[in-house]
């Protein structure tokens, strides 16, 4: 007799959870958020889950990473647990504002939200809607594109929760926001959650983002976050991605700046199994700043994927992207880099760059910069390089009695360091640097200060 393994189909699987649990999930969240599912679960429906096929998602097996024993919870969360007993920050002079997510949803979703200094709002993105309907119903699902990927409609059909921060005019937060987005379970869990970042005109606040899994189970983030800067606003984004092998993260992060506003994003991968980050980024107002930055460290058979798009639509702004890799093992990634001048966007100033170092014969990076260039008064350039360590440096440091494996790792080091000093929290880019340097030496190999031991 043989037997017929039938073939998971994803897609299928979550338009039935979908109405299936409607109502569960509509309960969970606010009005406003729920009225914006029906039209994201019929686009993901038109879509489905993107193959690779799509130049987008050409080297990623997205498909591959919905495991069916994933479970999904969308009533009342019952994690208990003290934070500290098993997580605590390991940089002493980090003094932030602490925001906690655990399994996709704000720790205290009750907890009405926070006014701090200068009526700076922060707290859960569900309570938010209900409390301050007007300003999230102006920034809610607007910049996020559901007709163009069907894992940002996927979340927006099914995210409960996540952060609200709100910064009013000339509000100026001087210290930093720490979001710590914590994966914790009994069985292998799938989460979506979606954030919501507001900066008006000349406010100014450093968000850090620390993600990590404590629990030793399967994992599955599909998270969505909209960042708006008005005119004259200042707003610095760190992401530490520290998650275990067992673990994948879809993140996708859409920013909307307007004239003479300045942002820094800079997302640094330490651990995951399958990393995927999608940046979108629209210059909207004249002479407004941005800065895109990655570094990602891949060992083992990981798999880490960086999709950046960067769109000038007004004349006279600028933008940076600097991204850089390095794989060991038969780890395997790519970066997939697009710089946008509309017809209109003279005096457009851009720059793209990724650099990769295969530490193994059996290392993978594919590498795709891009320009689409419509305006004719314009400096863009963008360029990638791969290969292995400089033999010629090698054999200078090694001429002046240092070992190999130290001058090998002084020379990865000094490669990850441009990245790693644009982090602009002090503390922060001091630890940071200490983690990269052990994550280097092959010291960090698990997530960072976590009691789980998972492996």
């Amino acid at each position: 007799m043989s037997t017929v393994k039938q073939e998971y189909d994803v897609k299928k699987h979550f338009l039935e959870l979908f109405r299936e649990n409607r109502s569960v999930i509509d309960s969970g969240s606010a009005p406003l958020m729920n009225k914006q599912r029906e039209g994201a679960i019929e686009e993901f429906e038109r879509l489905g889950i993107p193959s690779q096929k799509s130049e987008k998602y050409r080297y990623a097996d997205i498909n591959g990473v919905f495991n069916p024993n994933l479970s999904k919870s969308f009533g009342v969360q019952k994690v208990s647990f003290n934070i500290h007993d098993i997580f605590e920050c390991d940089i002493p002079d980090l003094d932030t504002n602490l925001i906690l997510l655990v399994n996709g949803r704000y720790f205290n979703k009750e907890e009405p939200l926070r006014e701090l200094q200068g009526g700076i709002i922060t707290g859960s993105l569900a309570r938010a809607s209900k409390d301050m309907p007007q300003i999230v119903e102006k920034y809610y699902n607007s910049a996020a594109s559901t007709e163009d990927d069907s894992l940002v409609a996927l979340n927006t059909a099914f995210a409960q929760d996540g952060v609200f921060i709100y910064l009013p005019k000339d509000a100026v937060l001087e210290k930093p926001l720490q979001i710590v987005n914590i994966m914790i379970h009994e069985t292998d869990l799938m989460a979506q959650h979606r954030n919501l970042f507001i900066a008006e005109e000349n406010s100014s606040a450093k968000v850090v983002v620390c993600d990590h899994t404590l629990s030793p189970n399967k994992f599955l983030t599909n998270g969505v976050t909209e960042i708006y800067a008005a005119s004259n606003s200042n707003f610095d984004l760190s992401k530490i991605q520290n998650e275990h092998n067992g673990s994948a993260q879809l993140s996708h992060t859409f920013l909307e700046q307007e004239s003479e506003s300045t942002v820094f994003t800079n997302t640094v991968s330490l651990h995951g199994g399958f990393v995927r980050n999608n940046m979108f980024v629209r210059l909207n107002g004249e002479g407004s700043e941005n800065h895109t930055l990655g570094l990602y460290l891949a060992d083992k058979t990981q798999y880490i994927d960086n999709y950046v798009k960067i769109d000038h639509a007004s004349p006279g702004c600028s933008s940076r992207q600097l991204f850089k890799g390095v794989m060991d093992d038969q780890a395997s990634g790519s970066f997939n880099g697009t710089i946008v001048a509309r017809k209109d966007a003279q005096k457009t100033n851009a720059y793209q760059a990724n650099n990769n170092i295969l530490l193994t014969d059996d290392a993978r990076i594919n590498s795709r910069p891009q320009l689409e260039i419509y305006a004719d008064d314009v400096k863009c350039s963008h360029g990638s390089t791969t290969g292995q360590l400089d033999e010629n440096a090698m054999f200078y440091m090694r001429s002046r009695g240092i070992p190999e494996r130290e001058a090998r790792l002084l020379l990865m080091y000094a490669f990850a360091y441009e990245v790693v000093n644009q982090i602009h929290v002090k503390p922060l880019r001091l630890r940071i640097d200490d983690l990269v340097n052990k994550r280097l030496r092959g010291e960090l190999s698990r997530c960072n200060n976590c009691a789980m031991n998972c492996e």
